[in-house]
């Protein structure tokens, strides 16, 4: 009936040092901040639309 949401695991893999402030912001928002740092977010449409501005510098897993 109802299940329950998916967790993401996102770990950032390239360094913010040249990235625009937009997509900087996006990082910092989701909680990444230093490379290979991991964070765990419930699968949501507004998260979902943050990984897609910085898909070039995150990966992505579910768990």
């Amino acid at each position: 009936m109802n299940n329950p949401p998916q967790n993401l695991e996102i770990t950032l893999k390239r360094s913010l040092i040249g990235v625009p402030l937009k997509v900087k912001k996006v990082a910092l928002a989701i909680g990444l901040s230093k490379p290979n740092q991991t964070v765990t977010r419930v699968d949501h449409p507004t998260i979902q639309g943050m990984i897609f501005k910085i898909q070039h510098l995150i990966e992505v897993k579910t768990v």
